[in-house]
């Protein structure tokens, strides 16, 4: 059977477990990444820990609804072996007026096909050496790559994570407006300093001649697969090929000691298109998106 357990109620060995064995494992659902991007979280559990399912929640007018929190790119079923996952759907759904939930590539889900967006994200296999990797890369690329020179950028590893947030603040966070909050920054500060510490990951940083941060990008890792949590450039300072430089230094570092190269993916198609060009290809995962709430308050949650 199929619980619905609540985080101060969770087994946190069994649950971490789960994930380390998992055939989908990967480090964004360890109790310890939950607790820190969530606001709140439950788990669906089956048995004795032989399948999870995360939920991270809020509640809004006394309604409890499944979210996707910033920082956290792959949520969904993890098994220690092959299980039944639309189970689990048929569990979420009745538990919650409302769920949206970005799940992994390696979750398949036979029912509920009307709430299932099938979306993409790039991965790049570094099982060949970088120098073929490299001459896969498209001439967009290979250009910024020279630009990089000429502009006589450096990369620095284990920077300083406010130097990245502070970038992305200035960026990406604009461009984003109101969808990211303080306390979401808090968190990602909080993340990278504990992946720090675990060598579970690191912050690479570019920089311009003048010492003026240019690019910037936090990377998790956990057993064959890096993946691209964030990153950010300053969209005032596009001319250097910064961001492809630092694309190229993570690659350059992570081909002898891991498989995959996540880029964190994204279905724009501008942002997919520059992953590709890496020579990356797309991996399909499928977003729930589940609306059952009063209709009153559907039209303020699509």
């Amino acid at each position: 059977m199929i619980f619905l357990v609540e985080r101060k109620d969770l087994d946190i060995v069994k649950y971490d477990n789960c994930i380390e064995n998992s055939l989908q494992g990967n480090i964004f659902v360890f109790s310890w990444y939950l607790d820190i991007a969530c606001d709140n979280w439950s788990v669906l559990v089956l048995e004795d820990y032989i399948a999870v399912m995360p939920l991270p929640w809020r509640k809004k007018l006394g309604i409890k609804y499944v979210y996707p929190p910033l920082w956290v790119l792959q949520l969904g079923v993890f098994s220690t072996e092959v299980v039944d996952e639309n189970e689990f759907l048929i569990e979420v759904f009745h538990e919650f007026k409302y769920v949206e939930q970005r799940t992994n590539s390696k979750n398949s889900f036979s029912m509920f096909e009307k709430f299932q967006l099938e979306k993409t994200m790039q991965v790049l296999s570094l099982e060949t050496n970088y120098d073929t990797i490299f001459r896969n890369y498209n001439r967009n690329r290979k250009r910024e790559l020279k630009k990089a020179q000429e502009f006589d950028l450096v990369e620095k590893w284990n920077d300083a994570p406010e130097n990245l947030i502070e970038l992305f603040k200035q960026n990406v966070g604009k461009r984003l407006g109101k969808g990211i909050r303080e306390r979401d920054y808090n968190n990602l500060f909080q993340l990278i300093k504990i992946c720090k510490c675990e060598k579970k990951g690191e912050v690479l940083s570019i920089y311009d001649k003048n010492n003026q941060l240019v690019s910037s990008a936090f990377f998790v890792k956990l057993k064959n697969r890096v993946t691209e949590v964030v990153c950010s450039s300053d969209f005032s300072n596009r001319s250097n090929g910064a961001n492809t430089f630092m694309n190229d230094r993570a690659i350059f570092k992570y081909q002898p000691h891991f498989k995959i190269f996540d880029f964190g993916g994204s279905s724009m198609k501008n942002i997919a298109k520059y992953y590709r060009s890496f020579g990356a290809t797309d991996e399909k995962y499928i977003h729930l998106h589940y609306n059952n709430l009063p209709k009153i308050l559907r039209l303020f949650k699509r």
